[in-house]
């Protein structure tokens, strides 16, 4: 865990992660998440070309041939 802050009262920036994480899932449905994810999906493909999609698919496929 991280280390607190000098005055001992601040929270790390992971439990603060961990709690704004579940704030928002409290907060958002299915479609939220699902609508997140496209947009981030149609930006990661805007920036990267097709090797970075082959690289990412033989990492994969790496991992799940050892399972």
């Amino acid at each position: 865990m991280a280390e607190k802050d000098k005055n001992n009262n601040a929270m790390s920036k992971s439990e603060a992660g961990k709690k704004g994480g579940e704030k928002t899932s409290q907060n958002h449905d299915k479609d939220f998440y699902e609508k997140i994810g496209e947009k981030g999906g149609e930006k990661t493909s805007q920036n990267h070309d097709k090797e970075f999609y082959e690289e990412i698919g033989k990492k994969g496929g790496k991992n799940n041939s050892k399972k």
